[in-house]
């Protein structure tokens, strides 16, 4: 049989297109499809994740900072102590103490804000998708909801998904300090160079496992969103997805990774030329604060304003990616075409 010239005409003896009650057709995805599917799902519910964007980082700087206001009320009058002492004269280990243990709370604080708020994210994504591939609108509240329900599998899964990274930081971390310690003599600058080469040495055989790993766990958040797995299974059910399929999830989670950064290096950018223009139109010298105070307020709006979007970028498309993706594995191993048919009411 010959078909003619162009699209088909979905007649007699030509097959029916898939449907496409969503974002993407119910149907084995291409690159593009699962571009163009993220890209209309954030069209679609860009308010929503904006929204539990600002939330969720606003939430965690908030905490951030408490944390550092109860630190330095705790530890605050040792700074002169430490950092204004006379030429010569060197700091108390009692004073220098405190001040460590209060800079090792703050970071744990921030990294445990970071983690929650990432986690946050990466299950309201999928929660997103989720609705988008059947064409049902969602809310804010309800995407909240269902993402701080399913945040800690999430959490879980995140964690033990960057265990290999962190193995890899730490031997390059022992390393250096290893080298730095055992050299004698010579250029500092030199010896810090050589130190920095040679740990790069030592952590470089450990990136083909964590690159394999991190591909192989990459859709366990959509798994423990989408289905409700807990967190061992649902990194069984991201393994299980991938096999067969690693090279193109590589792929594509590479090319998104890439296109996320550029966009927010572009956007940082601009940012910056922005900023310039009223920071060159302040004049520091008047009588008036007014007007310094004024564009202080620009710069500053100018700046949450770049960062959030730069957030929603960076924190929003990778995941929308993996949950496509996600669904894309589904379909072609899982025929589940049928089914989401079913829930959009189609069949």
């Amino acid at each position: 049989m010959t078909f003619p010239p162009g699209p088909p005409p979905y007649g007699y003896g030509y097959p029916p297109p898939p449907p496409r009650p969503g974002v993407i057709p119910l149907a084995p995805l291409t690159l593009g499809a699962i571009l163009g599917g993220a890209f209309s799902a954030l069209g679609r519910h860009w308010k929503q994740l904006l929204g539990v964007t600002a939330s969720v980082y606003g939430t965690a700087l908030l905490f951030v900072g408490a944390a550092i206001g109860i630190a330095y009320a705790a530890v605050g009058d040792l700074f002169p102590a430490v950092f204004d002492l006379p030429p010569g004269q060197k700091p108390r280990w009692d004073d220098v103490q405190p001040l460590i243990v209060a800079f090792v709370l703050v970071w744990i604080a921030g990294l445990i804000a970071i983690l929650c708020a990432n986690a946050v994210m990466a299950a309201a994504c999928p929660a997103a998708i989720q609705e988008a591939v059947l064409g049902r609108p969602t809310t804010f509240g309800a995407l909240w909801r269902r993402a701080w329900a399913r945040m800690p599998a999430v959490l879980g899964t995140v964690i033990l998904s960057s265990l290999p990274m962190l193995l890899m930081a730490a031997v390059f971390v022992a390393t250096l300090i290893a080298l730095l310690a055992s050299f004698h003599g010579g250029s500092p600058i030199s010896l810090v160079i050589t130190a920095f080469v040679g740990a790069g040495l030592a952590a470089l055989p450990l990136i083909p496992l964590v690159l394999w790993l991190w591909v192989k766990f990459s859709l366990a958040p959509a798994a423990a969103v989408m289905e409700g797995q807990g967190v061992i299974a649902s990194m069984r059910r991201s393994s299980a997805l991938i096999r067969g399929f690693w090279w193109r999830s590589f792929g594509i989670l590479l090319l998104i990774g890439l296109m996320t950064t550029a966009a927010g290096w572009v956007i940082q950018q601009v940012l910056s030329m922005l900023m310039s223009a009223p920071m060159a139109a302040i004049d520091f010298t008047a009588d008036d604060k007014t007007a310094v105070i004024a564009a202080f307020a620009v710069i500053f709006a100018l700046l949450l304003l770049g960062q959030l979007v730069s957030q929603l970028l960076v924190s929003v498309f990778p995941p929308l990616v993996a949950a496509l993706l996600y669904v894309d594995l589904r379909i072609r191993k899982e025929n589940l075409a049928p089914e989401l048919t079913r829930a959009a009411g189609l069949l």
